[in-house]
């Protein structure tokens, strides 16, 4: 039984250590991107330029529309209020339901 036993571990030591042996480096560099360009440093450049004049502050899909209010902030406070009283919108936490 003894011998067994110790076969047995000396077998499973030797599984684990070959599971290693195919181990790649710790850094996962068989991951790394490799890039092989014939560009030069200065179309790159002027390239870069350009997309950074023609790039758009408007994010993607979507209208940005302004909107110039010309009512009085007084009268819409007023109105918010009365529309609150004669309960035309609801206030509080019963706005929640």
């Amino acid at each position: 039984m003894n011998k067994t036993a110790r076969f047995l571990s000396i077998a499973a030591v030797a599984a684990f250590s070959a599971f290693g042996a195919h181990a790649d480096e710790a850094d996962a560099s068989q991951f790394a991107l490799k890039f092989d360009t014939n560009r030069t440093r200065a179309e790159v450049a002027a390239e870069a330029a350009t997309v950074a004049q023609t790039r758009s502050l408007e994010p993607a899909g979507s209208r940005v529309v302004t909107y110039k209010s010309t009512a009085d902030r007084a009268a819409v406070r007023a109105a918010a209020a009365e529309a609150v009283r004669t309960g035309q919108i609801p206030s509080g936490e019963i706005s929640a339901l």
